[in-house]
């Protein structure tokens, strides 16, 4: 990269940080692809957005269905709107102009400006994804909104019992016989079918309790991007004093809109906890009922509980017989030198499968990864 070669560690940590927020949209970008446009990239200039943006599209992308989470990925990650492609001819990639940004908040292009500064940019998203969301400044948090609507949490999947026609599986004797008996008898192939897997439920509690009101905005996002991604097998419920059911309100396309129609559902913002007392009434009208059987059910706490430690324990090892796995995420646990030594988790732990951070973006993409292989 003849206009980058002073900075070539930069260039390769920004295709590579680019390469995993894609994946995080849903985009495969294999190893063998990020190394292909590693290689485009090599040949052009990292300050044209064009060159940058068609390089990446070119080589990152495996279908139509990658396309609008690239430009979508691409915007959020440099910053700024994508270059598409002319109306006038499909052949060639347009010119943007001057003011099209490639850095967060600047526009590229600019005379005597450095190509490391590319690199700065995108490597602050990148910084940003593993930042504490307490931490973060009012422009960072609008930052991280914008990647966070790039998170698709993938659904844990279960073996169906019933079975559909498929190449693959065992032979379906009906439907070989009814085929032979149209063929005058003979049996020229033979039908088969398997079970495939469909998604498994998964329940998110969200705890909006004053202790966690630095993470709850952050916590209610990824629960929006969960049942985005899978509406008919996601359930949202926020805990504290009391229980309440936002899954209609997380259906809103528009994630502000959802967190805005959330916050007038819920009357027990950054109030008091207790976890013990709100996960029986969970598990009584709920749960119970088959919302928790079988399901992969997330708890988002810090643990910090009013009420009885004792409840707290017993309905968690009523909430571990009725679910295939729970998971337990505590922003705490990010912190160097963290311990469980509160009463709530100490009750809560043994009951639970997994024990995860949600600190940060980057905890949420492998909380995201914890839920798919539950």
């Amino acid at each position: 990269m003849a206009s980058c070669a002073s900075q070539p560690r930069d260039v390769v940590g920004v295709v590579l940080g680019f390469a995993r927020t894609l994946r995080a949209a849903g985009v495969g970008a294999s190893p063998d692809r990020v190394e292909a446009m590693l290689s485009a990239v090599a040949a052009l200039d990292v300050l044209d957005a064009t060159a940058v943006y068609w390089a990446g599209r070119l080589t990152l992308c495996a279908g139509p269905d990658d396309l609008d989470r690239y430009d979508a990925a691409f915007a959020a990650y440099f910053g700024g709107e994508t270059p598409r492609r002319s109306t006038a001819t499909a052949q060639t990639p347009p010119r943007v102009a001057a003011t099209a940004p490639l850095e967060q908040g600047a526009g590229a292009g600019a005379e005597g400006e450095d190509p490391s500064d590319l690199a700065v940019a995108a490597s602050g998203d990148e910084v940003l994804r593993h930042r504490d969301v307490a931490d973060l400044t009012p422009a960072e948090r609008e930052q991280l909104r914008r990647l966070f609507a790039l998170v698709r949490p993938a659904a844990p999947m279960r073996r169906a019992r019933r079975r559909r026609p498929a190449p693959h599986g065992s032979v379906h004797p009906a439907r070989t016989v009814r085929r032979a008996l149209r063929d005058g008898g003979e049996v020229t192939r033979l039908l088969r079918r398997r079970a495939r897997p469909r998604p498994r439920r998964v329940v998110l509690l969200v705890d909006v309790s004053g202790s966690m009101s630095p993470y709850a905005d952050a916590l209610l996002r990824f629960a929006h991007a969960a049942v985005r991604a899978r509406p008919a097998s996601t359930e949202v419920f926020t805990i504290g004093t009391r229980l309440t059911r936002v899954t209609r309100e997380m259906r809103l396309r528009d994630p502000d809109r959802a967190l805005a129609a959330s916050g007038e559902a819920i009357p027990d913002w950054s109030g008091g906890t207790r976890l013990g007392e709100v996960l029986k009434a969970f598990l009584d009208r709920w749960g119970q009922r088959g919302t928790a059987r079988g399901a992969v059910v997330v708890v988002c706490s810090d643990g910090w509980e009013r009420g009885s430690p004792d409840l707290l324990r017993e309905q968690m090892a009523r909430l571990r017989r009725l679910a295939h796995a729970v998971v337990w995420v505590n922003p705490h646990k990010g912190r160097s030198g963290y311990e469980p030594l509160t009463g709530g988790m100490q009750a809560a732990l043994p009951s639970v499968d997994a024990f995860v951070s949600g600190h940060s973006l980057a905890a949420f993409e492998e909380l995201s990864g914890v839920i798919s292989r539950a």
